[in-house]
């Protein structure tokens, strides 16, 4: 690539943020996958608005020699998702954002059961 991952990310947070996405969050997964290094996620407000930000990302990281090595989702566009090699962009509904809490899944730490599901599976 011809621009570094920091630079990556930088672009794709502008990129982002040209267009008002909304709880635009950077995730290091340097220690947890060897496929990419960070994620970028972040809402929209509609389909239109989803399919308007992941575009704006494309074009942005085109003009900086930085081609995405695909694109997907863009019909339904409740969930688009842009991989740019290293750096790869999850732009999604509020609500699938939320189902999926993909900066949990990827946080590396681990699920902490509360005291009441530790007591409740003793006893199941």
């Amino acid at each position: 690539m011809t621009v570094i991952d920091s630079n990556i990310t930088d672009l794709v947070v502008d990129a982002l943020d040209d267009l008002k996405a909304v709880d635009t969050k950077i995730v290091d997964v340097r220690g947890l996958s060897s496929v990419m290094d960070f994620l970028v996620i972040a809402s929209g407000n509609s389909s239109r608005h989803i399919k308007s930000l992941a575009d704006n990302v494309v074009v942005k990281a085109k003009a900086a020699g930085c081609p995405p090595i695909g694109v997907e989702g863009e019909n339904a566009a409740d969930w688009v998702l842009v991989d740019l090699g290293d750096v790869v962009v999850h732009v999604m509904q509020p609500a699938a954002r939320s189902f999926y809490d993909l900066e949990r899944l990827w946080s590396g730490e681990p699920e902490v059961s509360t005291q009441q599901d530790v007591v409740a599976d003793h006893w199941a």
